[in-house]
């Protein structure tokens, strides 16, 4: 009974060591009774004499334990373990009341220990229990255990989808309830989803599986796994599908006209595999085939004029006449005309006589002996220029026809004798022609590049008043001027071209100018040598006339411009300036300028961000305009190579329409253009010539070089006045067309048709867009009879200023005030206040290195504010940038017009 066993427990055995409590060396665990089998419970302790089990706070009874007794080897300590059995009967009697839990009582002579709980519980498949079991079994505890025949059921379970790759994925799994709790897995196609091994899946605490990205390789049927020591259940399997959604590819190239001659069609296609549709994804929306029209020139053979009227008879007995293959000329490949051009016959049906009197032969002798003496006379004049040619100009003019290989002469009208200005020269136009044949290319040989010593004009200026004359010194100059007179060594250029300036400059310098073009060419003080004087040129040229080659990414950015004679001497750098169209970043582009040799072939001569290979070139690249240094004249461009899809060009997009519109068709021509003025100078020109009229301010696009086309479409016109004859919605440029740069006028052009003669009023919406990427929008409201509230944007012709400036009208900075500045800032200042202090005030100090490497670097940055400020600069800012190095007082500046 239980007296008697709590009386045996009382008196235990004596034998233990004495002062030491017992210490368990192994207490009994938490255990799950699975079906009917019972589990065994074991504690060991040491010293212990008895070792007893205690479930619910009941004794179990002696003959229950298996007992073992051993001794500690280490220690000599006896070593008791007991063990039980509990069976699920004995778990079973007290459901309802508490938790089945048993414990380890253990003896020694000192005292007792108590070992920890253990919890016996009946592993269950589900706990979960029916409404109508509850309702049958109303006393049932809430985790007992059903008959093993009730289905287990998901509480939730994955489910199908679709999705799009790259889209996230979550499948849910909410695992039927069990004890011990059930641990879940996931399989995909009935393989082990290991988020050890694959970085996009992750298994949630709730049991969801998460797929980051869905790739094509997850398409798979997907199986939620829930298992304990009981059972194992599987849920419903989920198809899970990755579908791609076609692209399109890029457009090929347009196809070659379907006709040889007259108008035709050709066409370019693309593909939906960029990417393909996979999976079921969506094909494509959109046409695979675009056609637009053309037209090819058809050729035309050439034919013969009229024969002309038959000459005199000449002393051959002969006369002539001619014809030319002008009716028409041919043109567009045709033929040639055949046969000759030139008809030669007898006039006298062949009875000429040639006999000559006694008379005809002393008239004969006498005009040979006339023709001797006027050689004579001549050799003799030729003598005597010569003589005076070595005594006089031979060291002081130089002949800039050996230079311009060709051009046409002209002469020098003298000054008065009063006046010994050399900016009163003035070519004459009506000297007979004279043609040099030598070499345009410049001398290799450094030895004869021309040293300017330093001179007075870098020497500090006295405090005295000085005059300042436009020519050399008064003692020389009326000499001067008078030897030059004389002389027929000046040769001029083609005149009356609007894309080219010229004119005669000596050591005092100037500027030339093309109007509206934002192109110029600074020539300053003392570029050419003292006792020189060249006639200069500049020139804008048409894209089409100059070929220059463009490889891979490379793209023209600025006009090609040349200046000239290419091999003239100059002892400082001239300053050319240009408009660019770049969007300019280290990161995104290679900006290289190229020079054209005298064999054709063009150079890279300067790398703008690189060390420069040599010091004869330098350029200031600034937003919209880039200022190159150069000591030898030729034929310059500004080309980029992109280095990623980021790198950026500027598009000026400008709308023309008729100014009359007298049928019902009324056409909108967009150009799209490279952002510099020369080429808007151009289209403008054009249109003048076609009869437009500009109809909205123009816009700036960037052009990414990310290959995509440019796009463009009409919307919002209404439908009751007008309709447009545009067959597609919308007109593309190609990528390729726009990047090179070599295609200047770009353009679509909008057919719109009237309903009614007497609508005047045009209101629509112009969109110009790149695929991805910017765009732009132009409201066009417009009446197409009257409006001309946009003519103030093209420049008359009579406003377009001199192209021409030579001397000190040429220069905002006065004379005598640039040769104080100069004298001034070029010795180094002990506190710095030099001209490396000026650069900073101008924020020209990234170009120290280059303006360090020249003579006089203070003129190089005065030259450098001269091109980028005439004619509007701010004289009054750059004196107080010179007043503030600290050098030079107030009075620096205060020279009266008479001395300038």
């Amino acid at each position: 009974t239980g007296a008697q066993q709590s009386a045996t427990v009382a008196n235990p055995v004596s034998g233990a060591s004495p002062d030491l409590l017992p210490h368990f060396q192994l207490e009994p665990e938490d255990v799950y009774i699975v079906k009917n089998k019972a589990v065994s419970l074991a504690c060991r302790a040491t010293p212990a004499t008895q070792i007893y089990f205690k479930c619910n706070g009941e004794w179990v009874h002696q003959g229950d334990h298996v007992t073992q007794h051993s001794t500690d080897r280490s220690t000599g300590l006896p070593v008791m373990e007991v063990r039980i059995e509990v069976t699920r009967q004995q778990v079973e009697k007290i459901f309802g009341l508490e938790e089945y839990w048993c414990q380890c009582v253990a003896w020694s002579s000192s005292g007792t220990t108590k070992s920890q709980k253990a919890f016996i519980r009946i592993a269950c498949e589900c706990l979960w229990v029916p409404r109508w079991d509850r309702v049958l079994a109303p006393t049932a505890p809430p985790h007992l255990c059903t008959s093993p025949d009730l289905r287990k059921n998901f509480e939730q379970e994955p489910m199908a989808r679709e999705v799009s790759i790259e889209q996230g994925i979550v499948l849910p799994c909410r695992p039927p309830e069990g004890i011990p709790p059930a641990e879940v897995e996931w399989l995909r196609n009935e393989e082990l989803v290991d988020p050890a091994l694959d970085a996009n899946v992750y298994v949630t605490p709730e049991h969801s599986l998460v797929l980051r990205q869905a790739r094509l390789a997850d398409t798979a049927n997907y199986t939620c796994v829930a298992k304990n020591i009981v059972a194992r259940r599987r849920s419903a399997s989920a198809a899970i599908v990755v579908y791609v959604n076609g692209g399109w590819s890029t457009w090929t190239q347009w196809s070659g006209c379907s006709t040889s001659c007259g108008r035709g069609w050709q066409k370019r296609s693309r593909t939906c595999t960029n990417p393909t549709p996979l999976n079921g994804g969506a094909f494509c929306e959109g046409q695979n085939v675009q056609k637009t029209a053309c037209t090819t020139l058809c050729p035309v053979d050439g034919a013969w004029s009229e024969w002309s009227k038959w000459s005199v008879c000449g002393a051959e007995c002969t006369h002539w006449r001619s014809r030319e293959c002008s009716e028409p000329a041919p043109r567009n490949g045709g033929q040639e005309c055949h046969g000759p051009e030139l008809d030669t016959r007898n006039c006298t049906s062949e009875l000429c006589s040639h006999a000559a009197g006694g008379a005809e032969d002393v008239a004969l002798y006498v005009g040979l002996v006339a023709v001797a003496v006027c050689l004579v006379l001549l050799l003799l004049v030729g003598v005597l220029v010569y003589c005076r040619k070595k005594e006089g100009l031979d060291a002081d003019v130089a002949d800039s026809s050996i230079l311009t290989a060709g051009f046409q002469p002209v002469s020098i009208k003298p000054s008065k004798a009063d006046n010994p200005s050399l900016l009163t020269i003035q070519p004459d136009l009506s000297t007979a022609t004279m043609t040099y044949q030598g070499s345009l290319c410049p001398r290799q040989d450094g030895s004869t590049k021309l040293q300017l010593p330093n001179g007075h004009l870098l020497s500090p200026l006295g405090a005295g008043r000085h005059t300042l004359h436009h020519s050399s010194p008064a003692a020389e100059g009326a000499d001067f001027v008078a030897r030059l007179s004389t002389q027929s060594y000046f040769r001029s250029l083609p005149r009356g071209n609007t894309n080219m300036a010229y004119g005669t400059f000596n050591f005092l310098g100037g500027r030339l100018m093309i109007p509206n073009t934002g192109i110029s060419l600074l020539i300053p003080p003392d570029a050419i040598p003292r006792g020189k004087i060249y006639e200069v040129y500049l020139t804008l040229h048409k894209q089409e006339e100059v070929r220059l080659p463009l490889a891979g990414c490379q793209t023209l950015l600025s006009p090609i411009v040349s200046c000239g004679p290419p091999g003239v001497l100059l002892t400082r750098p001239a300053i050319l300036a240009m408009g660019h169209c770049v969007e300019a970043s280290a990161e995104n582009w290679s900006i290289r300028l190229k020079k054209q040799s005298c064999e054709g072939t063009w150079e890279d001569v300067l790398q703008l961000g690189a060390e420069p290979c040599t010091e004869l070139y330098y350029c200031q690249l600034e937003a919209q305009a880039c200022y190159v240094f150069t000591e030898q004249l030729g034929r310059f461009a500004l080309v980029g190579e992109s280095l990623s899809m980021a790198a950026s060009k500027r598009l000026k997009l400008v709308l023309f329409a008729p100014a009359a519109c007298p049928s019902l068709e009324y056409n909108i021509r967009v150009y799209c253009l490279s952002d510099t003025q020369d080429v808007l100078k151009e289209v403008i020109q054009l249109e003048k010539q076609l009869g437009g009229q500009l109809i909205g301010a123009p816009r700036v696009l960037h052009f990414k070089d990310s290959y995509h086309n440019l796009r463009l479409s009409i919307h919002d016109m209404p439908s009751s006045l007008w309709k447009s004859k545009l067959l597609a919605s919308y007109q593309e440029i190609p990528f390729y067309h726009i990047w090179s740069g070599l295609q200047p006028f770009l353009h679509c052009t909008f057919t719109l048709e009237r309903l009614s003669p007497s609508t005047c009023e045009l209101a629509c919406k112009i969109w110009v867009w790149q695929v991805e990427g910017d765009g732009q929008s132009f409201t066009v409201n417009f009446n197409i009879a009257k409006d001309t509230r946009f003519s103030d944007w093209l420049v008359p012709d009579s406003e377009v200023g001199a192209p021409a400036l030579v001397g000190p009208s040429a220069f905002k900075i006065p004379f005598l005030i640039r040769q104080k500045i100069i004298s001034s800032l070029d010795p180094p200042g002990t506190r710095g206040a030099d001209w490396r202090t000026l650069a900073q005030k101008l924020n020209l100090d990234s170009h120290l290195s280059f303006f360090a490497s020249k003579p006089s670097p203070t003129a190089m940055i005065l030259n450098l504010w001269e091109a980028r400020h005439f004619p509007n600069g701010n004289l009054s800012q750059l004196a107080a940038a010179v007043a503030e190095v600290g050098k030079q007082d107030g009075a620096l500046f205060a020279v009266s017009e008479a001395e300038c």
